[in-house]
């Protein structure tokens, strides 16, 4: 499982998607889409050389750059949200053409908050299909299909996988858990974090 993180990724979102996929048993990727030389702590020591700052400052350290994530295969991209951190992914080339892999093979893409409109829109992989994002009308009125609150927290079309927000982002991931791992593991992950899903009601 891939999990790309930029400067200005949305934390909540981006720890809890690696948590929870890590807690089903996932390996997972966490892989910087900033150019090396972007940070100043890049050249300081190889620990720092993949640290992303976060929309609200904390600080990430990739696996590795998304350069490197290239010619591997991959069951799940899930890109988390923030600003400017969507902008950053969407304008990632390696990014895009993982995307775009993962789409021609119909391997499981994720996107919460802005990446849905920021990411997934921009480049055409939710033409046709039915998607939510974070709530504001610079995003929504982006999507062909924009299922708003009423549609659920997470919306599920195909392969691909979109959610709202920070608060909505822990049923997002167990949503994912639940597409790759079934419903038994979704639940054993969720009762180990005092959660119940499917959310009742």
């Amino acid at each position: 499982m891939l999990v790309p993180v930029a400067d200005g990724s949305e934390e909540i979102e981006s720890v809890t998607i690696i948590d929870v996929l890590v807690r089903a048993g996932a390996t997972v990727t966490v892989a910087s889409v900033m150019p090396s030389s972007a940070s100043p702590s890049s050249s300081s020591s190889p620990v720092n050389k993949h640290q992303v700052t976060c929309s609200r400052g904390v600080k990430l350290v990739a696996d590795k750059g998304i350069d490197d994530c290239l010619e591997q295969e991959w069951d799940l991209i899930a890109c988390p949200g923030g600003l400017p951190g969507a902008e950053y992914l969407r304008d990632s080339s390696s990014l895009l053409t993982l995307l775009t892999k993962q789409e021609a093979s119909k391997k499981y893409i994720a996107a919460i908050c802005a990446s849905p409109a920021m990411v997934l829109q921009t480049h055409g992989f939710l033409k046709g299909r039915s998607a939510t994002c974070f709530p504001a009308e610079r995003f929504t009125t982006t999507l062909e299909k924009y299922q708003g609150k009423d549609g659920g927290a997470v919306v599920v079309d195909g392969h691909v996988v979109t959610s709202r927000g920070p608060g909505t982002t822990m049923v997002f991931a167990l949503k994912l858990v639940e597409l790759l791992f079934g419903m038994d593991k979704a639940k054993e992950v969720a009762g180990g974090l005092l959660v119940t899903y499917p959310e009742e009601g």
